[in-house]
């Protein structure tokens, strides 16, 4: 199994490619890296970052690894830091995947019902295409309602399934994360999500009260690897919800100041114990 990684590299903070990379390769899948930008640290709860975008560097990397004729089981993007970019994923789809391979996208655009800095109506149009062409969409709550045109209050009153069921027009499998209910008194954050017979499902997990950077791309990430090891998609969205959120529990009991990241790696031996034994199965 081989798996792309599409994505940009924050030399500080815990996400993006600096997550993927060691999650997915201690699963067990050899991981490439393709980085779609360069910055100092990630762009949540820094001032100052530097950024450099890598857009001119991509066209002649792809012509290389045309050249060594490399195709890929599953790619997965992240964080894309223009429209020129999404255009470029479009292409590496066309180009690198496999037959049967697996197109997941994480339409890394905003949280807390808004936007990131950057980006406008015009880049949630044109993500709105690269997402047709995935097989699996892992939008936060706040990504879903932009690309369905839902409320973000809406949605987060409790119409989760009705933004997942709008998803379904841009992807055939997606997800939504973040989901925050109360369950049996407790408060629980769901993953509402379409299963490999494209039924919808729910998955909760405690809610830990905080803002976690990184959390997004731990559970896609982790799903990614699941899903590479044969994993269903049931269990795969199990493990990648359990993991993700061990690592915030972990964050808040270390006090670790929550824009460096989770602290993921105190909880890997645990979440590949979980993985080996699914994979088993």
């Amino acid at each position: 199994m081989r798996i792309l990684a599409v994505n940009d590299i924050s030399c500080v903070g815990k996400c993006s490619l600096t997550v993927a990379l060691p999650i997915i390769s201690a699963c067990g899948v050899t991981c490439d890296i393709l980085p779609t930008a360069i910055l100092s640290t990630h762009t949540g709860g820094f001032t100052g970052y530097t950024f450099r975008d890598l857009s001119e560097d991509i066209p002649a990397i792809l012509s290389h690894w045309k050249s060594l004729g490399l195709k890929y089981d599953i790619i997965i993007s992240g964080y894309l830091g223009s429209i020129d970019q999404i255009g470029m994923v479009k292409s590496i789809k066309d180009d690198f995947l496999k037959e049967g391979g697996l197109m997941i996208v994480d339409p890394v655009m905003g949280d807390n019902g808004k936007l990131y800095a950057h980006f406008d109506d015009k880049y949630v149009e044109a993500m709105k295409g690269l997402c047709r062409k995935a097989d699996i969409l892992v939008p936060n709550l706040t990504e879903a309602c932009y690309l369905t045109g839902i409320g973000y209050e809406q949605a987060n009153g409790g119409d989760y399934a009705a933004v997942l069921n709008a998803l379904k027009a841009l992807c055939p499998r997606p997800s939504v994360t973040g989901c925050d209910e109360v369950k049996s008194g407790k408060s629980v954050s769901t993953v509402y999500y379409t299963d490999d017979s494209g039924k919808t499902k729910t998955y909760s997990t405690e809610k830990i009260e905080g803002a976690f950077h990184g959390a997004g791309d731990v559970y896609s990430s982790a799903l990614a690897g699941a899903l590479a090891r044969g994993v269903q998609t049931d269990k795969a969205v199990q493990l990648a919800a359990d993991f993700t959120t061990a690592s915030i529990r972990q964050t808040k009991a270390d006090g670790t100041e929550a824009r460096y990241g989770l602290n993921s790696e105190s909880q890997m031996l645990a979440f590949l114990q979980a993985l080996d034994k699914a994979a088993k199965n």
